[in-house]
Parts: structure tokens; C-alpha cells; sequence
């Protein structure tokens, strides 16, 4: 489904429609769903017509047991390449070779 031309509205009633959809799936009423959630009757309601808060959402998907679709609702963005670079700090390029031949020196002289 491409969503670039689509609506807001049109956007929101498909979302609620999903809901709807995965409730239906689960085999509940939104009686049972307002109530397991400690969410109004309202506020299903809401969700399913495409007018819903975030807080609805999340504890719908929660109590459908589908948290694990918000990962693929918004992705995690990861760290960019830059803020990377800017952790890491700066790494070395070469070594300076005076470390290592002072140490070959005095292993050479124990000997």
C-alpha cells in the first residue's frame, strides 16, 4: 500500500481498520478489549474509527499480544554513520614504532 498518496484521514481510518481487524482476528469484543485494557468502551471505539491516542494504541497492541509490530510500524533508525564516527573517537592509523622496538631491545638483552 503506498501511503504517499493517501490522506491523513484516509491513513487513520485504514490504521483503525487494522485494529479492528486483529481484534476480530483474536476473536474479541471491544467490550472485552475496553476492559482488559482499563480502557473506555470510547476509546476502542476511537481507535477503530481512525481517532486514537498513542497510549490507546500501544495498549491495545500489547493486549493483542503485537508489540512486536511496532518494529516493523517504525523501524529503530540505528546510529548514523557520523554519530559513529563521532563515538569512536580517533583511531590510530600507523604505529609510531617506538613501542615496539624498545621492547624487541630488551628482550634481546635478556638473552
Amino acid at each position: 500500500m503506498d501511503y504517499h498518496y493517501m490522506s491523513d484521514e484516509a491513513i487513520e481510518k485504514e490504521l483503525g481498520r487494522r485494529f479492528q481487524e486483529l481484534r476480530l482476528r483474536k476473536n474479541i469484543t471491544q467490550a472485552e478489549l475496553a476492559k482488559s485494557t482499563l480502557l473506555s468502551l470510547n476509546s476502542i471505539k476511537s481507535l477503530e474509527s481512525g481517532r486514537a491516542k498513542l497510549s490507546t494504541m500501544i495498549a491495545v497492541l500489547r493486549e493483542l499480544n503485537a508489540l512486536d509490530k511496532l518494529d516493523s510500524f517504525i523501524p529503530d533508525p540505528g546510529i548514523s554513520p557520523m554519530q559513529l564516527a563521532k563515538l569512536q573517537g580517533r583511531k590510530r592509523k600507523r604505529a609510531s614504532g617506538k613501542h615496539g622496538k624498545k621492547n624487541d631491545q630488551d628482550e634481546a638483552s635478556k638473552w
